[in-house]
C-alpha cells in the first residue's frame, strides 16, 4: 500500500520559515517523481515543486528564490523549506508521487497539511 504522510504544517507570522516533510512508501519514493502541491481557499491545487530520482528539481512561480525542494533516500522523505513565508502562502500543501515528469494529475497523494502564515 502506498502511503504519503506530510507533517510540519504550523502557524506562523509572515517573514518566518517551516519544513514540511513526506514520509513516503519506499518502492515509490525510490523511483518516481515527488512534488509538493498547495491550494489555498477558492483556487485550484498549484504545483510548487517536484523532483525526480537524480535530483533534477524545478520550482513554479517565483518560489525557487524562497522555497527548497529535497528528498533524502535513506529515510525515504521529501522536504520543503520554505523561507519568506508571505500570507499568500497560506494553503494546504500536497505530497504528490508519479512516474511522469509533469505538472498535474499526480497517480499518489498525501492527505494534505495546513500551512497558515498570520500575524
Amino acid at each position: 500500500q502506498v502511503q504519503l504522510v506530510e507533517s510540519g504544517g504550523d502557524l506562523v507570522q509572515p517573514g518566518g520559515s517551516l519544513r514540511l516533510s513526506c514520509q513516503a512508501s519506499r518502492s515509490i519514493f525510490e523511483t518516481y517523481v515527488m512534488a509538493w502541491f498547495r491550494q489555498s481557499p477558492g483556487k485550484e491545487r498549484e504545483l510548487v515543486a517536484r523532483m525526480d530520482v537524480s535530483g533534477y528539481k524545478d520550482y513554479q512561480n517565483t518560489e525557487k528564490a524562497r522555497f527548497t525542494i529535497s528528498r533524502d533516500f535513506a529515510k525515504s522523505t521529501l522536504y520543503l523549506d520554505m523561507n519568506g513565508l508571505k500570507i499568500e502562502d497560506t494553503a494546504v500543501y500536497y505530497c504528490a508521487a508519479d512516474r511522469a515528469w509533469q505538472l498535474k494529475n499526480y497517480e499518489y497523494w498525501g492527505q494534505g497539511i495546513q500551512v497558515t502564515v498570520s500575524a
